[in-house]
């Protein structure tokens, strides 16, 4: 089923998070809100978080684990190597390598989660609301049905907060 969808297109990021506060205040809701950069106070207002950090950290320590795991089993375990009468346990030299890993599996694993959330892979088409929001543009996406009602308040708050263009469009891709 396809949708009707309202933009509001801004050209700079104090007018458009203007007239995203003035909408909240109204109680109109944007779907979406697209820009060239993350706008904090948009974020905010959004009830958007991310759990990738958490994501990140978990990553980082089993890696260690791991890491660590496989350092002791390689140098203590499977080939124990007698050199100058150190021990075999010498685990401040497993500390760089242990290190050096763990930054290279979190950023791996990662951007792996980041992909696989943002459903990013080669061959998608892109999914573009508008042509110039990855250049300098700043868009409120709105779906019609849900401000039907409150259409001319919507179209008054974005005039007053300098929208540059208000768009209709039948359907996105």
């Amino acid at each position: 089923m396809n949708k009707n969808w309202i933009l509001g297109v801004f050209d700079d990021e104090d007018k458009m998070v203007g007239a995203f506060e003035k909408l909240l205040e109204a109680g109109i809701k944007p779907v979406e809100v697209y820009s060239p950069y993350p706008v904090e106070a948009v974020l905010v207002g959004m009830g958007k978080k991310t759990r990738i950090t958490h994501a990140a950290f978990l990553y980082g320590f089993f890696g260690a684990l791991g890491i660590l795991g496989f350092l002791y089993y390689a140098a203590v375990i499977s080939w124990p190597l007698n050199f100058g009468g150190k021990p075999f346990n010498t685990f401040p030299s497993f500390i760089v390598v242990t290190l050096v890993a763990t930054i290279l599996t979190i950023t791996i694993l990662t951007l792996l989660t980041f992909s696989v959330r943002a459903k990013l892979f080669p061959g998608k088409a892109p999914d573009i609301v508008h042509i110039r929001v990855t250049d300098d543009k700043f868009v409120m996406l709105f779906e019609k049905g849900s401000v039907e009602g409150r259409l001319d308040s919507l179209q008054r708050i974005l005039n007053d907060n300098g929208v540059e263009e208000i768009v209709e469009k039948p359907s996105l891709p």
